[in-house]
């Protein structure tokens, strides 16, 4: 069915859903990356908001749109649990560069969605603040914090600073968890089912989203603007912040001898990666663009 001149097929736009769940969850275990980032560059942070504000309002509608998106959600988080980290132990420059170039692939959809109601100076103002505020706090965050030792009420923390990361973009909760010593912890606990941890994490991450979601609503409902473009300087200060934390860090002579690469081949391969970053999120743009979603 051609609508405006766009393609509507429900079948492809529930794969669409699933994908975008599946890479947001992806973002929301990776470190250096946040679930909300890629929910608001793929499109669906502002409806998302808007039905966890509003859980009664079309809610058989809201749930039968998010269905996809979440199974896509847990399917990321578990299947990247299992793999992440070893894939970021040995290979994080690599892996790290392939999702900026998503991330920069799809900036100029951000940018345009920041800017639907116009922008006025104090717009930029907040961008530059928020991005330079969150790539100091990468940068202090090099330092070395207490070991945490897990418990039920660690884990109820957990879920919750991790639920905090879908519904504030920029917030990268999986640092956080490295820095107390909790994140290797977390993701062999996902891999493995270990319900001791699931269960405390799950009503963490629950109770952090009532409590939070319908302020964060309300803020860029009546804020659109100047939230948006704290977004924009989340996204481009953590996007920046990646580099000195995860991926030059990476080319020392430890991870060199691992990956088997020299330096230059180490960052040959790394910009290659960004560049088919890059070209994913363009084809995907294309894709969405040709198929309308389903309402």
């Amino acid at each position: 069915m051609n609508v405006n001149g766009k393609i509507k097929h429900p079948l492809a736009d529930w794969f669409i859903r699933l994908f975008k769940g599946f890479m947001i969850g992806f973002g929301g275990i990776v470190p250096g990356l946040s679930g909300g980032v890629l929910s608001v560059i793929l499109g669906v942070y502002d409806r998302m908001m808007s039905f966890l504000g509003n859980i009664r309002k079309d809610f058989l509608k809201n749930v039968k749109y998010f269905f996809p998106i979440g199974i896509g959600g847990v399917l990321g988080i578990v299947f990247f649990a299992g793999i992440i980290e070893a894939a970021f132990g040995t290979y994080a420059a690599l892996f790290t560069a392939l999702f900026i170039g998503f991330v920069a692939g799809t900036f100029p959809s951000v940018y345009r969605t920041a800017g639907k109601h116009g922008r006025v100076r104090s717009d930029w103002a907040t961008l530059l603040i928020a991005a330079a505020f969150v790539f100091v706090l990468m940068l202090l965050g090099e330092q070395n914090f207490t070991q945490v030792e897990p418990n039920i009420i660690v884990w109820l923390l957990s879920g919750a600073i991790v639920a905090l990361g879908f519904i504030v973009p920029g917030l990268s909760p999986s640092n956080f968890l490295i820095y107390f010593g909790l994140y290797d912890k977390m993701a062999s606990g996902i891999k493995n089912f270990d319900f001791m941890m699931l269960i405390p994490f799950v009503i963490g991450a629950v109770i952090s989203i009532m409590l939070f979601a319908k302020f964060v609503n309300f803020l860029f409902t009546k804020y659109y603007s100047k939230m948006y473009h704290i977004i924009l300087g989340l996204i481009i200060g953590s996007s920046l912040g990646i580099f000195p934390t995860v991926i030059f860090p990476a080319f020392n002579t430890e991870n060199l001898a691992a990956m088997q690469m020299s330096f230059v081949v180490a960052i040959t391969v790394s910009i290659l990666m960004f560049i088919i970053g890059i070209v994913i999120s363009y084809f995907f743009g294309k894709l969405e663009e040709k198929y309308s979603p389903e309402e």
